[in-house]
């Protein structure tokens, strides 16, 4: 087992713990102690008013207290929650930071980001405006109806609280967007909303059969019917709007490098985030023509690729995936890859017909829950796909190996596992996506490299292939939002560098337009690549096998919570340049 410092966090040292050394100093005056309380003041009280603002976050977050509540989502609750960011802000910085401790002072840094990141896609890129998936990701009830954390009746009436709700946020979304759109996003608000409509209608109600009171029933049956209603009114007004949508999806290159540096304090020149990205697109290449020439030899790639995707797990993707997660859980214990901090395990599911964007993803429970439970969804192929699409879009084995990776272990359940367990509750509330996404994607190539699969090509290939479809991502985004690169263009790209299937491909294009940030799978991952090899270096003794530190990187890493990373960088190595 990793032998731990004395500090609990390293992030957050001096402000939960300490280790035994010099005898403490004289306590300081009243006056500085007062100043020097006023953080987690200020931070609980940021929480509260955050939870207020957005009580369906609280209720994700496990503050059943808020159950059946949603934000206001009209164009004056927007302005007053984008000036109640500015305020917060404003305060946090008044506070003398002398008069912080350590930990203080990351915290203030890590809660400074949340704020701009959240003021970026307000104010600046004015996302509820302008892009229907903003609010997409902000319906899922997921919460009321997997969440075992209460008696199914009593999650039944928070779950009508948030269907009755639904009209009034369906008035609000149709208030708020701006036309015309962009047909991509146009196209992902036609699938989400009526996604939504027919999820209200056809799957709820099972969800909740076993409740036996009348009355709750009746209550259920008729906000289903009113939320499908709102729902599907959505999906065919946007429909409408097809023959008035733009290709203008694009953030433009200024608005693009200052989301970056606003969400994630990477402020980095475009050429060379674009040298990086093909770079790394480059060495993946280069070693999928390594492992093909064993696999495959003399094939080409597209044959070796469609080689391993033939191999499909019996059974399908759901049943192939649980086989999976007791092989990887075990390979990471015994490994000691990272520390695994309790028995909890994932359920695996098949997606909701609301969220099937993207192939798979995992539902987490917050820091506040008491019993948290885990969904691995695992999207089905589009039913309106021709049957050899369908058939196509379902990995192949090495591939679904390490997407179950990257989404459980010991990807985003185990990364989550820790988060939800810091004793900060910014940390753990506020994990970022390329800390996240490039946390999960980084662990499928040290997997391999950790000895996953035993040198079996086929299945390095599965994770060659990933890591393509991520480079893919990297440089979609970047070319969508500031080379002015089409959408037929990425789908294109996608086809023939990342080898995935027509299906994947439409999709992975469309969610560039959409999804600019999804270029942090590979930022993430690349800047997670050279803080480890940079702090190896620092620590490992002269001829030591590097792999030797990397479980102490991890856990060390996972220790801060979910910042953004040349936050983390600074904090363990003293430095904030060199990313990438």
């Amino acid at each position: 087992m990793h032998k731990k410092s004395c500090v609990a966090l390293a992030a957050l040292a001096a402000a939960f713990s300490a280790c035994s050394g010099p005898p403490p100093a004289a306590p300081a005056p009243a006056t500085q102690a007062a100043v020097r309380d006023a953080w987690p003041d200020f931070a609980s009280a940021f929480i509260e008013a955050t939870f207020k603002a957005d009580p369906y976050f609280a209720v994700n977050a496990g503050r059943h207290e808020f159950d059946g509540q949603m934000a206001d989502w009209s164009g004056a609750s927007l302005a007053a929650e984008t000036a109640r960011l500015h305020k917060a802000r404003s305060e946090a910085e008044t506070l003398d930071a002398a008069s912080l401790t350590a930990g203080e002072r990351f915290e203030r840094e890590y809660l400074l980001a949340v704020m701009d990141g959240q003021l970026f896609w307000l104010e600046r890129a004015r996302a509820p405006f302008t892009n229907p998936a903003w609010y997409l990701n902000r319906l899922d009830p997921d919460v009321y109806l997997n969440r075992d954390y209460a008696p199914l009746d009593q999650r039944l009436k928070g779950y009508v609280g948030y269907a009755r709700a639904i009209p009034k946020l369906a008035g609000e979304i149709r208030a708020n967007l701006h036309t015309p759109l962009p047909a991509s996003l146009v196209q992902r608000g036609i699938a989400g909303f009526g996604g939504f409509a027919d999820f209200f209608r056809r799957d709820v109600s099972k969800v909740f059969a076993a409740v036996r009171d009348p009355a709750a029933q009746k209550q259920l049956a008729a906000a289903d019917e009113a939320a499908a209603a709102a729902m599907e009114g959505l999906k065919h007004w946007l429909e409408g709007e097809r023959r008035h949508a733009t290709q203008d999806f694009a953030l433009g290159a200024p608005l693009f490098l200052e989301m970056l540096k606003a969400t994630e304090r990477v402020d980095v020149p475009l050429d060379t985030l674009l040298a990086a990205g093909r770079a790394d697109l480059e060495r993946n290449t280069q070693a999928l023509r390594d492992a093909c020439a064993q696999y495959l030899p003399g094939g080409a790639l597209p044959a070796c690729v469609a080689k391993m995707q033939a191999d499909k797990p019996q059974g399908g993707a759901v049943e192939g995936a649980r086989r999976q997660l007791i092989e990887l859980r075990s390979f990471v214990v015994a490994k000691g890859i990272v520390s695994v901090p309790n028995e909890e395990q994932p359920q695996v599911v098949e997606a909701p017909p609301y969220n099937r964007a993207n192939f798979a993803y995992i539902n987490v429970p917050g820091p506040y829950e008491q019993r948290p439970v885990y969904s691995y969804n695992i999207a089905p192929p589009d039913p309106a796909w021709s049957a050899k699409e369908r058939a196509e879009y379902i990995p192949g084995k090495g591939r679904l190996l390490y997407t179950s990776v990257h989404e459980v272990w010991p990807g985003h359940f185990l990364q989550f596992q820790h988060s939800n367990r810091n004793p900060s509750k910014v940390a753990a509330l506020w994990v970022g996506y390329a800390y996240a996404e490039g946390w999960a994607h980084y662990c499928e190539e040290m997997m391999w490299d950790e000895g996953l699969g035993d040198g079996d090509p086929g299945q390095h290939i599965g994770q060659i292939t990933d890591a393509l479809l991520r480079d893919v991502r990297y440089l979609s985004a970047l070319g969508l939002h500031t080379q002015g690169m089409t959408v037929e263009q990425s789908d294109r790209m996608f086809l023939e560098q990342a080898h995935v299937d027509a299906g994947n491909a439409r999709q992975q294009a469309a969610r560039g337009t959409y999804d600019p940030e999804y270029l942090k799978y590979t930022l993430g991952k690349l800047m997670i690549r050279k803080l480890r090899n940079d702090w190896v270096a620092q620590h490992a003794g002269a001829g030591a096998d590097p792999k030797q530190y990397w479980r102490e990187f991890h856990d060390k890493f996972l220790s801060y919570g979910g910042p953004p990373i040349p936050l983390v960088r600074k904090a363990m190595l003293g430095e904030e340049g060199g990313l990438l």
